[in-house]
């Protein structure tokens, strides 16, 4: 891996990103979109037995030369069960790449590297991952997330902690670093505290929370998020800023527009996605019912329903 401040992205002839991890199945309903291929249309078997969860996972294939694991879900069984049904073996994962250290996004971290069994492999991470948190209520009650599994040693992790922008897969993908909060509407999560130095303080930036992204030729960025809790806006302008690039192909992930604090944006949101004007937009995991059906509403050519074992090829 290489962190310097200023740097331009190989672009990469090949995409393709498998979700492994996610709120919703959905085996059913029709896509018309040529780049997109729903579970039963690629997987080779054991497709009808995929499951949901709360948490987000999803495999990243750059060419035929390098793949990416984008953090690993919620508990330590839904990525290595889905990954087996989608009859896909973990151990072409070249690295893995954490989104921010909440539970859902690193739970099945430790499960994940078992089944990939390489020594040392990279795993890029912030300082603030290991830090305990949890969400206030209105009477100031904090309820305390799950711990992190990175408190613990993890057999055949090499944990780098950037917090800079940093160019990883043989300089075919970026992972975004701190994501500064440029807008007057995405200011972070108000209710969402850590623990430090014995008592729980407001930590609303949640500063670990990075995206990844990666330059397709002659399409643009696609932009892949865990939460977006610096904002999906924020992320994306953020993205093209440290690229240089301006185009954006695709945006795909957690948005969080759900809960009433994140709500009260959903419409700003939109039409700044319009703004840029993606040809893909996948809402998943923390998006909520509200966020997707305002997004797939003003831009439905646009609009993809996210899935577990969706395959996406750009």
């Amino acid at each position: 891996m290489v962190e310097r401040p200023g740097f331009s992205l190989k672009l990469v002839d090949g995409l393709q990103i498998i979700s492994l991890v996610d709120n919703v199945v959905d085996l059913l309903s029709s896509v018309d979109k040529e780049d997109v291929h729903p579970a039963r249309e690629w997987a080779k078997q054991g497709s009808d037995l995929l499951t949901a969860d709360h948490g987000f996972s999803i495999l990243v294939r750059l060419g035929k030369s390098f793949t990416i694991l984008f953090d690993t879900g919620s508990n330590p069984n839904s990525i290595i069960k889905n990954a087996c049904s989608l009859n896909l073996s973990l151990n072409e994962v070249d690295c893995i790449v954490l989104s921010h250290g909440h539970w859902d996004h690193v739970g099945g971290l430790a499960s994940a590297l078992d089944a990939i069994g390489k020594a040392d492999l990279p795993v890029i991470v912030h300082r603030d991952m290991f830090k305990v948190r949890g969400n206030a209520s209105r009477d100031e009650k904090v309820r305390q997330y799950p711990k992190s599994p990175l408190l613990g040693k993890l057999k055949g992790a090499n944990l780098i902690e950037t917090k800079r922008p940093s160019i990883v897969a043989e300089g075919m993908a970026l992972v975004t670093g701190e994501i500064p909060r440029t807008n007057e509407f995405e200011k972070g999560y108000s209710k969402h505290r850590a623990f430090i130095e014995g008592t729980w303080k407001p930590d609303p930036l949640i500063l670990d929370d990075r995206a990844l992204v990666i330059s397709v030729k002659d399409k643009g960025l696609v932009v892949i998020t865990g939460c977006a809790h610096a904002g999906i806006i924020n992320t994306i302008r953020y993205a093209q800023k440290i690229t240089g690039v301006e185009a954006v192909y695709a945006v795909l992930g957690g948005f969080h527009l759900a809960g009433k604090e994140n709500e009260d944006r959903i419409k700003r949101t939109v039409e700044e996605l319009r703004n840029i004007n993606p040809k893909r937009i996948i809402p998943s995991h923390c998006t909520g019912w509200r966020g997707t059906l305002a997004i797939a509403n003003t831009l439905p050519e646009a609009f993809v329903f996210g899935s577990v074992g969706t395959l996406y090829e750009f």
